[in-house]
């Protein structure tokens, strides 16, 4: 599939009932802001939340960040939160619990119609979905594929870990979330999140290496819900300077090389062919988020 994905690395949960985090959400640094009105809002503020994402939007938009909102998962209440969403501005929706490409599809319908009643263009919304059960992660491939709207997905660790009765532990997580990446991958969608759990707010830098390790089997953004969190996530999930600069040096190597009528190419002691020249286009392309 081709399609415009965002050059996300952070997305910051907010809940969007609460006005004394909303207001300070376009300071955080995150690539997108997720206003919340799922888990993050309790049943009695919904209603309150839903109401005010417009005027959450347009605070938490202030710095340019993209905003993304988490919807319920009860038909009815997705139906609602879809409809504000598209009336409030929102770039994106996080689609939770999904069950199947159907589910998928569904929740686009109500997308195109929420997006036409408000005078968007039909697809503007774009959609992030979660797995967050075994039954679902059976469908994972059907599901990144479903809808064009979808620019990522994510494997849910801790509802995930509670239906297959496992605690939250990176053994238990680490072949569901290889699965939602490569299902991600193949749909040609960006992988969410990381692999293992997430580290104590205490201890930064186990978060820092858990990230560093998830970077390299190919995760590309991940989610948080702790300011601290987000500067972490865009230096290791982003692109740093003494990588960018490799990668340009290797690939006017590469092409100089090509120039000159060479089949192979040697690069600071190693040697170097197409499929390390597109990474280092892409972490090229990556440094200027």
């Amino acid at each position: 599939m081709n399609r415009a994905l965002p050059q996300w690395r952070s997305l910051l949960y907010v809940p969007a009932s609460e006005e004394r985090f909303v207001a300070k959400a376009h300071e955080r640094g995150a690539d997108a802001i997720i206003l919340d009105l799922e888990d993050g809002v309790a049943p009695d503020a919904k209603a309150r939340a839903r109401a005010g994402l417009a005027a959450s939007a347009a605070s938490a938009r202030q710095n340019g960040a993209d905003i993304v909102v988490r919807i319920n998962r009860p038909l009815r209440m997705a139906a609602e939160d879809i409809a504000a969403a598209a009336a409030a501005g929102a770039d994106g929706l996080i689609c939770t619990k999904m069950m199947g490409a159907d589910h998928v599809r569904l929740l686009s319908e109500l997308a195109a119609e929420s997006e036409m009643a408000a005078g968007r263009a039909v697809g503007s919304l774009r959609f992030i979905v979660l797995i967050e059960d075994a039954a679902a992660l059976r469908h994972a491939d059907a599901i990144a594929g479903a809808d064009p709207r979808i620019v990522a997905l994510g494997v849910g660790g801790e509802d995930l870990a509670t239906d297959l009765g496992a605690e939250p532990t990176p053994d238990a997580l680490d072949l569901p979330k290889r699965l939602g990446l490569i299902a991600a991958r193949g749909a040609g969608i960006l992988p969410l999140g990381f692999i293992g759990t997430v580290a104590g707010l205490k201890d930064l830098d186990g978060y820092r290496a858990m990230l560093r390790r998830s970077r390299a089997i190919g995760f590309a953004c991940a989610s948080c819900v702790h300011p601290s969190q987000v500067a972490i996530i865009n230096e290791e999930y982003g692109a740093r300077p003494e990588e960018v600069a490799r990668a340009k040096r290797l690939v006017a190597a590469f092409d100089a090389a090509l120039a000159e009528g060479k089949g192979a190419v040697t690069f600071e002691g190693d040697m170097i062919d197409k499929p390390i020249v597109e990474r280092a286009k892409k972490l090229i392309a990556r440094s200027k988020v």
